[in-house]
């Protein structure tokens, strides 16, 4: 088993923690503002979804490899960490099967939400917050993990999923708003909501603490690699297109591959 200093634990359920808050900040925004601009949200989206495929592809699906490569040699070691990333892609898939991940449209003003009366907003609220909250079991594994192993990795991938959880707050204290007219409620829908991510990583702690190898790594690094990576191609770029007025997607992918490669750089210093 290998040993793991208290203090990047710490450290690592605090980030993932900071992560999942950014749920309930997507609250505060509803309250704040009858209607986001769409242009900001489309490059934030995409800016989280080009740091999430290059902290996945170009550090996370490495140390999936080389943990692996520590135990099993070179040949090997790659070939279980490609067979690891494919697996986090099946395993977010079957999640995503069996319980879909809406894309509601974030507008106060929705026709949907004129249209629908109070108690099926309400259930519409409950089933989002639901679905939501069951996706962010793995990211938050995915955020504690990488920074228990290398801070200077697990924080910028931290940053990108806490840009990807604002706008899903939105998603929840829309209807759960709409329907109960109460701030408070809406917003502990959402901090619920994100403390699903340091809930699922101290629940992937637990199970996997007493097994820690360099193999075990080696699946998790590697399964997290290919979950970011999906989420990041199937709801963070669609979700920028759609809001999206011109360049914003593609603008905000390429910066956010920029910030997150320009970051780890400074992090080796």
């Amino acid at each position: 088993m290998i040993d793991i200093p208290s203090a990047n634990f710490w450290l690592a359920l605090a980030v993932t923690t900071g992560a999942g808050l950014a749920t309930a900040l997507g609250s505060l925004l509803v309250f704040g503002s009858k209607k986001p601009n769409p242009r900001l949200l489309a490059f934030g989206l995409a800016f989280a979804g080009g740091a999430m495929v290059y902290v996945s592809l170009s550090e996370i699906l490495n140390k999936s490899i080389f943990s692996f490569t520590a135990g099993y040699g070179e040949r090997l070691g790659f070939t279980f960490g490609t067979l690891a990333f494919l697996s986090g892609v099946g395993l977010i898939v079957l999640i995503d099967r069996l319980v879909p991940n809406p894309h509601e449209r974030l507008e106060v003003d929705d026709p949907f939400f004129r249209e629908h009366n109070a108690a099926y907003v309400r259930r519409v609220g409950l089933l989002t917050a639901l679905a939501i909250t069951a996706h962010n079991f793995p990211e938050g594994l995915a955020t504690f993990f990488a920074t228990l192993e290398n801070p200077g990795v697990g924080m910028p991938l931290a940053f990108a999923i806490a840009i990807h959880n604002i706008p899903e707050g939105i998603a929840i204290a829309v209807p759960v708003y709409f329907a109960t007219n109460s701030r408070a409620y809406a917003f502990f829908a959402c901090l619920l909501s994100g403390m699903a991510e340091p809930v699922g990583a101290l629940i992937g702690y637990a199970v996997l603490r007493p097994y820690l190898s360099d193999a075990v790594f080696g699946s998790v690094f590697g399964i997290i690699a290919g979950v970011m990576v999906f989420l990041a191609l199937d709801e963070l770029l669609p979700a920028a297109k759609r809001y999206a007025k011109g360049h914003e997607t593609v603008y905000g992918l390429i910066s956010g591959m920029g910030v997150l490669a320009l970051s780890l750089v400074l992090f080796k210093w």
